[in-house]
C-alpha cells in the first residue's frame, strides 16, 4: 500500500524542494496508471507498458511545467487543471479504445519478487536514501534546494533556477509515473475509472506531514500505508467496524495528520514562487 504513495511523494518532494506547489500529482498518477495499462495491452509486455505509463505521466508534467514556469500561471490553479483534464482524459479514451467505460480488459502484471510483492515495491523504498544523498550530498541538489529556497539568489550566482525546477517537475511526473503503473500492473491487471483514488492528493499530503525530508516523507507514507492496509485487511476479515469509517479512514488520517502539523512544518521559503519575484 505504501509503495504506490511513496514514488509519488518522492517526485512531489522534488518538485516541491525546487519551488514548484505540485498539487498535479494525482493527475500524473492517473496518467501513469492508464499509460501502464494501455501499454501493456497493446504491447503484450508489461515492462514496455511500465515505460508507456511513465512517458504519459512526463508528458503531464511538461505541460504542468510549462505552465507554471515559462508562462509563469499560478501553480495551483495549474496543478488542479492538470488532474481535472487527466480524470476527463482517461475516462474518455478508455471506452474509445476497449469499448468499456468502467475499466480495462486485464493485462499482463509486472514481474513479482513475491507473490504479493511487484518488482516495484523495493525500487520505490531504495528510491528514499537515494532522493537524500540527491538533495544533501550533490552539487545538482544543492542547487534544487536553493532554487527552492531563494530563487533570486540563486539567480544572482548563475545557478539556472527555471532549468532545474523544469527538471524536477518532469522528474515527479515519471515518479508519479511509477506510482500510477504500480496500482494498475503492479498490485491489479486493469485500469478502472478513477483508480488512484486521492492517492496522490495523500502523496503530497506525505510531503507536508514529513516536513519535505525524504525520511520524514516515507514515515509519514508508511503511517497512510497501513491506514488503506487496515481498511482492507479489516473488510476481509470481517470486524464489526463500520464501513464507511474503514474507506474514509486514509482520507480522515491525512486531514488530521496536516491540520495538527501544518502550523509546525517549514516549507522551502521559495514554494510557489517565480524565479523573478
Amino acid at each position: 500500500m505504501t509503495a504506490p504513495l511513496l514514488f509519488t511523494a518522492m517526485g512531489g518532494l522534488l518538485s516541491e524542494r525546487s519551488g514548484i506547489i505540485n498539487i498535479a500529482l494525482e493527475g500524473l498518477m492517473l496518467l501513469g496508471a492508464f499509460g501502464a495499462a494501455v501499454g501493456t495491452h497493446y504491447t503484450g509486455n508489461s515492462l514496455s507498458g511500465l515505460a508507456i505509463g511513465v512517458a504519459a505521466a512526463a508528458a503531464g508534467a511538461v505541460v504542468h511545467a510549462v505552465w507554471c514556469i515559462s508562462l509563469r500561471g499560478d501553480q495551483v490553479v495549474a496543478g488542479t487543471a492538470i488532474n481535472i483534464l487527466a480524470g476527463g482524459i482517461t475516462a474518455f479514451l478508455l471506452p474509445t479504445l476497449f469499448g468499456s467505460a468502467g475499466r480495462s480488459p486485464s493485462v499482463e502484471q509486472l514481474p513479482r519478487i513475491t507473490s504479493s510483492l511487484s518488482i516495484l515495491v523495493p525500487v520505490a523504498f531504495a528510491l528514499v536514501p537515494l532522493t537524500w544523498y540527491l538533495l544533501f550530498r550533490t552539487r545538482p541538489g544543492l542547487r534544487i534546494m536553493a532554487a527552492g529556497e531563494y530563487p533570486r539568489a540563486a539567480e544572482s550566482v548563475g545557478i539556472a533556477v527555471t532549468r532545474y525546477r523544469y527538471a524536477c517537475v518532469v522528474g515527479s511526473g515519471v515518479l508519479a509515473g511509477l506510482g500510477g503503473a504500480s496500482l494498475s500492473i503492479g498490485d491489479l491487471s486493469f485500469f478502472t475509472v478513477q483508480m488512484t483514488q486521492g492517492r496522490g492528493f495523500i502523496a503530497l499530503a506525505a510531503v507536508i506531514f514529513g516536513n519535505w525530508s525524504p525520511f520524514g516523507t516515507l514515515a509519514a507514507a508508511l503511517l497512510f500505508g497501513a491506514a488503506q492496509a487496515i481498511q482492507i485487511q479489516s473488510q476481509a476479515l470481517g470486524l464489526p467496524i463500520s464501513q464507511d469509517i474503514l474507506v474514509a479512514l486514509p482520507y480522515l488520517l491525512t486531514l488530521l495528520a496536516i491540520a495538527g502539523l501544518l502550523r509546525n512544518s517549514l516549507p522551502p521559503a521559495g514554494l510557489g514562487r517565480h524565479a523573478a519575484d
